[in-house]
């Protein structure tokens, strides 16, 4: 293995602290996405005929935030310490020991979605479509976060932008968080920009969200250093690359369905 690599720099997670308060960069990182996404949502909703109100946008954080919480809890302990939940069912609460799950999160920002349409009779193809642009940029800064926290790090490798990440062994590793920063983040976010520019039918960019994500992050788990007490799974795949299968199957079907409406549509 090469000698050539990048010693991490020591970043303290802690920004500044103020008594019992601390300000750390991880939680930094969620007020950015937050703002970033109020921000594209709002100017989203300023836009003639947009369909949207300033008022309609909070509510939707609101309720955005709760799915992304509760379902990123439950998704984490459900899928990655499922038998640390059944010891010890009150781990569920715990929440300040860590544990998120971003699948669970797109699960639980679905199923506040419904709730939100319903709430203000909305299509929820359309909805779906809106809000998956506020998710990308938002991605990316929460893997800004994990790569100052220098966590969720790569496999051992010998390329030359390897890093020796602290806590990580004797070895340096592929930044894998940057990957995904740059992946999940920037280019999914100019890809569903270019699309939506086509005018797809209803829920298309919602579905090349889902495949989309589903795809980069598959790739990327191939650079990632899988859950120590998971480990590899069957296939050779880790348990991030399984939860990846059915948000591409779900993505690609959501495309297919979508043209074979308008194309239904276009014949009647």
């Amino acid at each position: 293995m090469s000698s050539s690599f990048i010693v991490f720099p020591q970043i303290d997670p802690v920004i500044f602290s103020v008594g019992p308060l601390s300000v750390r960069w991880y939680g930094l990182m969620y007020l950015i996405a937050f703002l970033m996404a109020n921000l594209i949502a709002n100017r989203a909703a300023d836009k003639p005929n947009s369909g949207w109100s300033r008022d309609q946008v909070s509510d939707l954080m609101f309720f955005g935030f709760l799915g992304v919480v509760l379902g990123g809890r439950i998704g984490y302990v459900l899928f990655y310490q499922f038998g640390l939940f059944l010891d010890d069912p009150l781990y569920l609460f715990r929440i300040w020991e860590g544990g998120m799950s971003f699948h669970g999160g797109v699960l639980g920002v679905m199923t506040a979605m419904i709730y939100f349409a319903w709430r203000t009779q909305k299509n929820y193809l359309q909805l779906g479509d809106f809000v998956v642009m506020l998710l990308p940029l938002g991605l990316g800064a929460g893997r800004i976060g994990n790569f100052i926290n220098a966590e969720l790090w790569g496999r051992t490798t010998d390329v030359p932008w390897a890093v020796l990440f602290p806590g990580a062994g004797p070895l340096p590793r592929h930044p894998s968080q940057l990957y995904e920063f740059v992946l999940e983040g920037l280019v999914l976010f100019v890809l569903l920009l270019w699309y939506r520019s086509k005018q797809p039918p209803a829920g298309n960019v919602a579905g090349l969200f889902l495949a989309g994500y589903g795809s980069f992050r598959f790739i990327v788990e191939f650079y990632r250093e899988p859950d120590a007490h998971l480990g590899v799974l069957s296939l050779g795949m880790s348990m991030g690359q399984w939860l990846c299968l059915p948000m591409i199957i779900s993505g690609v079907g959501l495309i297919s369905w979508g043209y074979l409406r308008r194309s239904r549509g276009a014949l009647i």
